[in-house]
């Protein structure tokens, strides 16, 4: 089984899992709702930012790394956000403008530590982890809602779709809608994956991820493709930043706590290998969908504990490892 194969399994496998889990809200939780297409738009909406974190976190990957600091930095934003709004008095624009500007900054330096001092990429986004963690406190340590008139009308937006709708109890026709930081985060998906497919930086993250020694004989600049990959994850998880402060309209400590952990297992269970050169956007956006109709599943079941989405997302973490590692060894055997 040649690489590119192992993929399409994992992939097929990815999506085949997502339908079965679906189906299976459908028969058993029907009666509650499952069935309509709201159910599956509010998994999108509520899951827009950490779509976009993942997108940046597959990049990442696909390189051999790893970025433990996307939780941390969402939380910052979210928090510079509201600070910004109640206290600083910018407007909106500037705030978003500042963001992505901080996710450029915080790449950069991640990525110079990493691409060009080799200093492990675990040790460097862990101290980017606890430096934006603790940030967001200094910029203040109670929750600060965002009340800015800019961002309440994007937070408030409904875009209504032509199909998909249902009746009511009382007869009246509820149409199904999704919020702009849908649309944003499917703009990210989009633009990520024709970058990793289309264009010689997208081709080579998989290069230097597959084999770096092959990547520098092939005339790869692998230290500044790293520190671009690094920098790209950051601004898409600045972005992400702003599509989850859309959906929570405050900033606090406490935001996106293990958002991290909760998009590099989106990425795996997509199909991204740890060890780096494989993995694709649309097997992450499944693995966060996946992720999605866990927790959502347990909400509708309505006794379980929220800790039941983690814990069958730790039994799939695992059982995506162990399919990796399964067609790695394949992949020897038939090389001998």
């Amino acid at each position: 089984m040649n690489k590119k194969r192992s993929v399409n399994v994992l992939l097929l496998i990815t999506i085949l899992l997502f339908v079965v889990m679906y189906m299976a809200g459908i028969v058993i939780y029907g009666s509650k709702g499952f069935t309509h297409f709201q159910t599956f738009l509010n998994i999108l909406i509520n899951n827009a930012g950490l779509i976009c974190v993942t997108c940046g976190m597959t990049c990442v990957m696909l390189t051999g790394g790893i970025d433990i600091s996307v939780g941390s930095l969402v939380a910052m934003d979210c928090m510079i956000i509201a600070v910004g709004v109640t206290r600083w008095m910018w407007p909106a624009w500037a705030l978003i403008l500042f963001i992505l500007a901080v996710g450029v900054l915080f790449g950069l330096v991640q990525g110079f530590c990493i691409a060009y001092l080799e200093i492990q990429p675990f040790i460097i986004t862990m101290a980017g982890m606890f430096f934006a963690r603790g940030m967001t406190a200094v910029l203040d340590v109670h929750q600060i809602s965002v009340t800015d008139e800019t961002f309440t009308k994007l937070s408030s937006l409904k875009i209504t779709l032509p199909f998909g709708g249902y009746t009511n109890p009382k007869g009246m026709y509820v149409a199904p809608f999704i919020r702009i930081s849908v649309i944003i985060a499917l703009i990210v998906v989009l633009l990520t994956g024709f970058m990793l497919r289309k264009t010689r930086f997208g081709r080579s993250l998989y290069a230097v991820g597959g084999n770096q020694v092959s990547a520098t004989l092939m005339g790869l600049d692998v230290k500044k493709t790293q520190l671009r990959a690094y920098v790209l994850s950051s601004v898409l998880t600045s972005i992400g930043g702003f599509c989850y402060v859309l959906n929570t309209m405050c900033g606090t400590t406490t935001q996106a706590v293990g958002m991290e952990m909760s998009a590099i297992s989106s990425a795996v269970i997509g199909g991204t290998l740890l060890t780096g050169g494989v993995g694709t956007i649309i097997g992450s956006v499944f693995g966060v969908l996946i992720n999605g109709t866990i927790s959502s599943l347990v909400k509708f079941n309505g006794h379980l504990l929220a800790s039941w989405a983690n814990i069958v997302t730790a039994f799939l973490l695992m059982l995506f490892i162990v399919l990796q590692a399964v067609f790695a060894k394949i992949r020897e055997m038939q090389k001998k």
